[in-house]
Formats: structure tokens, sequence, C-alpha cells
């Protein structure tokens, strides 16, 4: 990362900010700064079940005093109930009332109408390249957010990971895959500290991937179930997720990682590689790997 890249993206957040009215006291003519009609349209868009008041503050990444003081201001203007969750009385949901319906409709044609404005003097080509442009830094900024989490490999986040990461491996390997296979080494009692560690990737809440170290001896450990899931792959997090772990097994004092993967998974070899990994001889049973590789922590 440079000043040079700060500062383009400095420049582009006062530029887009200024244009779509960010710093307005009225937000697209609707009587309420962007904070209060932001909630307003996530509240609206759930629907008559409405939405717990946990998820839209992980939605939004908010204070849960500066999310209550939101909603508080929207029951004043009449826009929004908040009551306890039916299913649960433990949780409190937001919906949106017949006035704040019609108010979210209204911010809906109004922020359509605000981009068709700024799309209106660009050619369709430019309009196109601005689209692609701007999913491709979407994905960039999401993805730099995610968050690399250290949790129990017997943890409800760790299950459901694992899960779909076997659920790949079956649709993928050329024989299916059956992680009580022996010798595949699928057991996670290895993966907890002080002899490994199991994380998991959140993007706002959701868990987008998953991976492990485990000891082998007091100088090596072994990286085991690299996962990403298919929507975020492609920026990066794959590539991030592997230098976590090595970072964890040096942490470990460990001086030297091994890993195995499948010949179908080319993308996996071809980032080892990058990653400076070298191939070395099978050192395990696992029916379903076909390369072995090595890494040196020490350079």
């Amino acid at each position: 990362m440079t000043d040079v890249h700060v500062e383009a993206l400095r420049r582009f957040n006062r530029s887009y900010t200024r244009r779509i009215g960010v710093l307005d006291e009225s937000y697209l003519g609707t009587g309420r700064p962007l904070g209060p009609s932001r909630l307003l349209w996530e509240i609206g868009r759930a629907g008559t079940p409405g939405v717990r008041v946990g998820e839209l503050r992980r939605r939004l990444g908010l204070d849960s005093g500066y999310l209550s003081r939101l909603l508080r201001r929207l029951e004043a203007d009449g826009l929004v109930d908040v009551g306890p969750d039916p299913a649960d009385g433990r949780q409190r949901v937001a919906r949106a009332t017949a006035t704040g319906r019609r108010e979210h409709d209204r911010l809906e044609r109004r922020s359509a109408g605000a981009a068709a404005g700024l799309l209106a003097w660009l050619t369709e080509r430019q309009q196109a390249a601005l689209a692609t442009a701007l999913d491709t830094a979407q994905r960039l900024l999401d993805a730099a957010a995610v968050d690399v989490v250290t949790v129990d490999p017997a943890s409800s986040e760790a299950r459901a990971a694992l899960a779909r990461y076997y659920a790949e491996l079956d649709r993928r390997f050329r024989h299916g895959f059956d992680p009580g296979d022996p010798g595949a080494g699928h057991h996670e009692d290895g993966m907890r500290p002080p002899a490994g560690l199991f994380v998991v990737l959140r993007a706002d809440g959701d868990v987008v991937g998953c991976g492990a170290v485990q000891r082998v001896d007091a100088r090596t450990a072994e990286i085991k179930r690299m996962w990403i899931d298919d929507a975020w792959r492609g920026v990066g997090l794959g590539g991030r997720l592997l230098s976590h772990l090595e970072g964890a097994a040096r942490a470990q004092r460990r001086r030297r990682v091994i890993l195995d993967t499948n010949e179908v998974l080319t993308e996996a070899v071809a980032m080892y590689e990058r990653a400076g990994y070298h191939r070395i001889e099978r050192y395990n049973d696992n029916p379903y790997a076909h390369h072995w590789f090595a890494k040196d922590l020490r350079g």
C-alpha cells in the first residue's frame, strides 16, 4: 500500500459523498439525513415481517446506542414500530408502518432517479465501464473488510463452514468425497491451541471461508481445511488466509509448513506455488491427495 493508493481512495470518497448528497441535512429531499434514511430503507425492504435489531446492527455496522437513537427518531416520526420478536421474546424486531413503507418507496424512487441522473451524462459505453469498475471496487472493498477470527473447531460457525467445504469437495472430486474415510485426516481434535488453530473468515457476520493449522512435530505444522466461498473468490482472500495460517504456525514456533491437495483443485495448486511452496514426496495416506507441498517459514 502506498500514499498514492490511500489518497486515490480518499479522493473518490470525497467526490462521491458530495455527489450523492451524503452531506445534506435532507438526504434526497426526504427531510432526514442519510443515517435514518438508510436505516428506513433497510427496514422497509424487509417487508411486513420486519428485521431484528441485532441483524440491523450487524448489516450496517452500527453502534448499539447510535442505532437505538436512529430507531427512536423513526418511531417518533411514525415510520417504524419496534417490538418483541414473536418467535423469540429476547429479540426486538423493527417493522415499517404503512407510512414508513410509503416513505421507503419514495426514498427508493428518488435514489434510483439520482443515480440515473448521474449516469445520464455518460455514453452507454462509459456507463458499462463505470458499472464494471464499481462492481470491482465493491468486491475489493468488501474483501478488505473481511475478518479472520479464531474459533473452536466444534463451534457452530466452524461446523457450518466445514459442511460447505466438504460438500464442495464432494461435488468437485471425480469420485466424490467422504470426510470419514480412513487416512483423509478430517478430525478437528488437533486444531485447538496450543497444538493448532482453526479460523473462519467473516464478512458482515457471515462465514465465507475457513482454514486450520495442526501440529505435525516440533518443527512442522500442517495447513488444512482451506476453503473460500465461491462468491468471494478472485479477490485475494485465499492468499490472505494462507498467509494468516503461516503466521499462526510461526507463532507456534514451527519452522516449516506442509499441505496436500487434490489434482482437480488447480487454482489451489497455483496459489501454493505463487506463495513459495515446493512439491515434496507423499507424507500421508490421504486417499484424496495427489500433490504434496512444503514451505520453509524461516526465510
